[in-house]
């Protein structure tokens, strides 16, 4: 492996020295190059493919002169092969505008080492490289949600039913629940490599957390933990033979 070729964006040149620092110490990162604007980092990407050597992932500071980082990251998404976007900030707001541009992952200052070393190592999964754990994407995406006044990112593996609540859907996770700013219909095209299906219009299951499903007078629901999640007619069938697929598939020979 060569290392990671990525970009550091900020227009504060102190902020853009301090980071362009704790990324050449990674080991893992093979060359960084520097743009104090979003004009500037547009000029470097485009220089970058034309030279066949494209830029990896992009570290953007949010609050810039000009061509602010949520507007150059919805730019860059939409790149026939956009790099991995980390956003670099000093602000907790922009958290959803980072999930909704599929950011890798949503750093504040000032920046500390091992978070830095967990974004990266985000953006090695992502990239499929051969020294990030295990070589493949294993998480298809993070969400942010907000506890008391800090913003936290949780990982689809650790949802196990999601419910829709108007324009917002509430993740329930082992320890609890979050409500968040995305509806389940956008979560469900994002997370269904993740094994997460649509039982009902107003639910979301991860599969493997299902523990039981059961049909009683015509009413289907299917169980996780102590909770009875119900199971719309339209997908009681494709739900009872998907899981019925992953038994046999999980029987000995």
């Amino acid at each position: 492996m060569t290392g990671l070729r990525v970009l550091a964006v900020d227009d504060e040149l102190p902020a853009l020295e301090d980071l362009a620092y704790l990324l050449r110490d990674d080991p893992r990162i093979g060359e960084v190059s520097l743009a104090r604007d979003g004009a500037a980092a547009l000029r470097v990407l485009d220089r970058a493919i034309a030279d066949g050597r494209p830029i990896d992932a992009v570290f953007l500071d949010i609050r810039m002169r000009g061509l602010d980082g949520v507007v150059l990251g919805r730019l860059l998404s939409q790149f026939a092969n956009p790099p991995r976007v980390v956003f670099v900030t000093a602000y907790e707001e922009h958290a959803v505008d980072a999930f909704e541009i599929k950011a890798e992952d949503y750093l504040l200052k000032p920046v500390r080492p091992e978070r830095l070393a967990e974004a990266i190592r985000r953006v090695c999964v992502s990239a499929e490289l051969p020294d990030s754990d295990g070589g493949g994407r294993t998480d298809p995406g993070t969400i942010p949600v907000e506890l008391g006044g800090v913003t936290r990112f949780v990982a689809s593996t650790e949802v196990r039913y999601v419910e829709a609540q108007g324009d917002y859907a509430r993740l329930h996770t082992a320890g609890g629940s979050h409500l968040v700013r995305i509806s389940l219909a956008t979560l469900e095209e994002r997370w269904s490599s993740a094994g997460f299906v649509r039982v009902h219009r107003s639910h979301l299951v991860a599969v493997k957390h299902i523990d039981e499903l059961h049909i009683d007078s015509g009413r289907c629901v299917v169980r996780i933990g102590e909770i009875e999640i119900p199971v719309s007619r339209r997908h009681t069938r494709e739900l009872r033979d998907l899981l019925v697929r992953r038994a046999r598939k999980g029987r000995p020979e």
